[in-house]
């Protein structure tokens, strides 16, 4: 007994909608998001603990910023997420070198696959 060959489509694609294309940079900024959003947990806890840490510009800027602009680069089209992406790193790394005594060092693994992400997402859509 033989099967009719069926093209497999997506479920986008079903409704009508394209498909967006799937880009080599996608998995590393979503990684870079996940990770950004553990520190960012660890950085709200350390503020909010019994021993809290100084509310300083660097501390609110990692207990706010990195999530924000991960998912904005990982989500968004690329015409957005371009900019977006570019934006995280800076914070990361402002934050990262500000705050490299108490909760910066954290954000460390999500600044290098975001880095990642950011050179193949600028590389792949000329």
């Amino acid at each position: 007994m033989t099967t009719p060959n069926v093209a497999a489509t997506s479920s986008a694609t079903a409704v009508g909608q394209p498909a967006r294309p799937w880009l080599a940079s996608h998995p590393w900024l979503r990684g870079a998001f996940l990770l950004a959003g553990a520190a960012q947990l660890i950085t709200i806890s350390a503020l909010l603990s019994v021993d809290p840490l100084a509310n300083t510009w660097y501390s609110l800027l990692l207990a706010i910023a990195p999530v924000l602009l991960c998912a904005t680069a990982a989500f968004a089209p690329v015409r957005i997420a371009r900019p977006a992406a570019v934006l995280a790193v800076a914070a990361l790394v402002v934050g990262i070198v500000a705050g490299a005594a108490y909760t910066g060092l954290f954000f460390l693994p999500a600044l290098i696959v975001l880095v990642v992400g950011v050179l193949l997402l600028w590389r792949e859509m000329r």
